[in-house]
């Protein structure tokens, strides 16, 4: 779990690592809602929002940090940490390295 101040931070320096296809998970600490970035190719993302309300974007690089910010305020109000994951091609999730 990240301090929600630092989620978008953290986001810029992950999407650089990121292969095609695979993602970051961003959930709640009750794991009920959750917002969805997946790699389309070197420059554009979807954004699946699940939670209060329910969308699909496709945004640029430029453009993901002032999504996040408004869909961070929408879907985790109260919310101080934040869950991340890593999903793989099929959105399921990659077990950490101990």
């Amino acid at each position: 779990m990240i301090p929600i101040t630092t989620v978008i931070p953290t986001i810029k320096n992950r999407i650089k690592k990121l292969p095609l296809g695979y993602g970051i998970d961003l959930r709640t600490y009750k794991r009920n809602r959750s917002v969805l970035i997946i790699r389309e190719t070197d420059d554009m993302f979807t954004v699946i929002q699940n939670g209060f309300g329910k969308g699909q974007f496709e945004v640029s690089t430029a453009e993901l940090p002032r999504l996040l910010k408004g869909l961070l305020k929408k879907e985790f109000p109260r919310s101080n940490k934040v869950r991340l994951y890593s999903v793989d091609k099929g959105g399921r999730e990659i077990p950490r390295k101990i």
